[in-house]
């Protein structure tokens, strides 16, 4: 069996876009839906070696279960990518507790305890790789979607503390931080034209820009802990609300 990799939320947008490029690129593709698995299945048929998983991140038990289950039977589990995600509105002037209950448990918790469970139980013949994926907005902040970046800030702080705790030097761990790439929330397509320009460079980043990193990261050959950041320069901006408002005001 060719090297595999377990992709987070890879049923659709951009965890089905670095599925794809895996997939092409000889990888044994494993799609981790939380839900619809039929049309996962569906799109995993059209990847040359691919197969889905399910569970619901909520439940941190059962995320370890599908971890175990995975490092049992993958002689040559070389790659765990985090990028699902849960993406609701608050703000600071007013936090919902529960969304960020579900926040911190899909976005940190619950990808930190499957960080440590594949670092600890995959087989791999080169070395393994962890992606953690992040976001521009810890760099470049604002007061919207105020649980979400929370969470974010949190996830981030695994990536250098689990890169320190691997014995085996091959290992590595990595964050990957994108800018806005395609419309998100309730965003309309016009609007994402607008925003997705909001960037040094003026230009909208390109999710293969981000499946570009993530092959490269594969490779293994940045140090251990560091992070990428994908978004044509937003990071260097300051903006006073996300991308989403600005361009609608």
């Amino acid at each position: 069996m060719p090297p595999a990799v377990l992709i987070t939320g890879s049923g659709r947008r951009i965890g089905a876009q670095l599925a794809r490029r895996f997939g092409a690129a000889g990888w044994h593709v494993v799609i981790h839906v939380g839900h619809n698995p039929e049309a996962a299945k569906a799109f995993a048929a059209t990847l040359p070696s691919a197969e889905v998983v399910q569970c619901d991140l909520l439940d941190g038990e059962a995320a370890l279960a599908m971890i175990e289950n995975l490092a049992a039977r993958l002689d040559d589990w070389r790659m765990l990518i985090n990028c699902a995600a849960v993406f609701h509105l608050d703000t600071a002037q007013d936090l919902d507790p529960a969304v960020f209950a579900e926040a911190m448990r899909v976005n940190a918790e619950t990808p930190a305890r499957i960080s440590q469970a594949f670092l600890g139980q995959a087989r791999a013949t080169s070395g393994r790789r962890l992606i953690q994926f992040l976001d521009q907005k810890l760099l470049n902040p604002n007061p919207d979607f105020f649980s979400y970046t929370m969470a974010k800030h949190a996830f981030a702080a695994t990536v250098k503390m689990l890169a320190m705790a691997q014995a085996d030097p091959r290992d590595r761990v990595y964050g990957l931080a994108p800018g806005a790439m395609l419309p998100s929330f309730d965003q309309a397509s016009e609007e994402h034209e607008t925003s997705g320009r909001m960037n040094l460079l003026q230009r909208l980043t390109d999710p293969d820009e981000l499946a570009d990193a993530a092959q490269f990261l594969a490779e293994g050959w940045l140090a251990s802990g560091e992070t990428l950041i994908v978004d044509s320069g937003q990071h260097l901006l300051s903006q006073p609300r996300d991308v989403l408002f600005l361009a609608r005001e």
